[in-house]
């Protein structure tokens, strides 16, 4: 498969952005901590790219469907983490 000038972009900018978000909800896992991350954050960015990835398929625009998918999955994964530490807080076993 070969991959043109402006797709290798879009590649290279979906792999930074993935690997970026990925490192937060580690952080957030990791240290088993909400401070500092909003619920809203995932609730926006669950909405967010649910459309984008509607949109991305309508274009046909497959760089920018795997990437709200990818994206989409992080957003569900920081969600759960964020309750599961928000959960721990509140029992008194942050940390």
């Amino acid at each position: 498969m070969y991959v043109k000038g402006p797709d290798l972009i879009g590649w290279a900018s979906s792999a930074i952005l993935l690997f970026t978000l990925g490192r937060q909800v580690y952080k957030q896992w990791r240290e088993r901590s909400t401070q500092g991350v909003s619920h809203w954050l995932f609730v926006g960015q669950l909405a967010a790219s649910t459309g984008f990835v509607i949109y991305s398929y309508l274009l046909d625009n497959w760089v920018f469907v795997f990437t709200n998918v990818a994206i989409l999955l992080t957003a569900v994964t920081g969600q759960i983490i964020y309750r599961r530490n928000a959960n721990r807080e509140e029992k008194g076993e942050a940390g």
